[in-house]
């Protein structure tokens, strides 16, 4: 019994206590201003959950650059209202949705067979939908669901994206992949024989895992693209606590405090796409100066699992034949 309370207790302890230092960070440090960035023409970018928050935010910028940006989302009325919205504010604006269901790796693979069929340029993959503190379930293809939303949805189509992002790269203008993260993975952690969470389940442990390995993915993919010379990087961002639908699974009381608290010490979608925008676009992190971690518009230190090559091959390994890919 004691056990069980424990095991239940103690994640949500060590994610409320890090959410209390995230916010007393953001309390006193000014919210990151995007620089002016320079104009993306012709450059095509993928958004997944790009409907509303953060990445409706990032497409709105990216399409008033220039951008062909394409939405990829589970929910079409919202991806359309986004699209719309942005076409009204800026009429020569580039942007359309497309179904994608990343808790389905069929879903996954559709929308990856419809790009590729219109033989358009990848520049930019940003993969930014998640999910959070969801009661216990399993996607269509048995996977728990952050895990399967968060991380694996977004491996698989990373993995089937790599060639048009790879042949849309050059020197000097290389393509990136983006990977929003989460201070939570600072608090995750990756259990290999159990990556479904299937020994014991804890929505917050479930979610700070998810984040984790999304982080560690990031990092190893960046690390293999290095070594095999390609025109392509790939970073992680956390982009703060920020006031969008991410929370709507808390526990009432908390889901209230939050609503309040949100309004003063949570950052606006806008102020948290700042970053994602900069590691997606700007010329700073171009070639070799691409990678890494980010937060508030600097390169931050991660947690010592992050760096472990053993534990990145091992997670990629079992992701890749979890996916049943070659």
């Amino acid at each position: 019994m004691l056990s069980a309370m424990r095991c239940y207790l103690l994640p949500i302890i060590k994610l409320y206590l890090l959410a209390l230092k995230v916010l007393l960070v953001q309390l006193f440090c000014r919210p990151f201003r995007l620089s002016v960035m320079p104009r993306q023409d012709g450059k095509v970018a993928i958004v997944t959950g790009g409907g509303r928050g953060i990445g409706y935010e990032v497409v709105r910028h990216m399409a008033r650059l220039g951008s062909h940006v394409i939405i990829g989302g589970r929910d079409e009325q919202e991806g359309l209202a986004a699209v719309r919205r942005i076409c009204e504010e800026y009429k020569e604006a580039k942007v359309e949705f497309t179904k994608l269901d990343l808790a389905s790796l069929q879903s996954v693979r559709q929308f990856v067979r419809s790009f590729k069929e219109r033989d358009l340029p990848l520049n930019i993959l940003v993969n930014n939908a998640g999910v959070m503190l969801l009661p216990e379930g399993r996607t269509e293809d048995g996977f728990e669901q952050h895990f399967g939303v968060n991380y694996l949805g977004h491996f698989l189509l990373t993995w089937l994206l790599l060639d048009a992002l790879k042949d849309s790269g050059k020197c000097g203008y290389f393509s990136r992949v983006v990977n929003v993260s989460s201070s939570a993975h600072r608090v995750g952690e990756i259990r290999l024989n159990d990556l479904n969470s299937c020994q014991s389940y804890s929505a917050h442990d479930a979610y700070c895992h998810s984040k984790l390995a999304q982080l560690l993915f990031s990092s190893h993919l960046h690390q293999e693209l290095q070594l095999g010379g390609f025109p392509l990087s790939s970073c992680a961002v956390d982009p703060g606590m920020v006031d969008t639908a991410l929370y709507r699974h808390l526990w009432t009381p908390l889901s209230l405090a939050q609503s309040a608290i949100a309004r003063l010490l949570f950052r606006t979608p806008a102020e948290g796409a700042s970053t994602v925008l900069f590691a997606a676009l700007s010329p700073a992190l171009e070639g070799e100066c691409g990678g890494g971690y980010w937060a508030n518009g600097h390169r931050e230190m991660t947690t010592p699992p992050t760096f472990d090559p053993q534990l990145q091959l091992s997670l990629w390994d079992t992701s890749v034949q979890l996916l049943g890919l070659q």
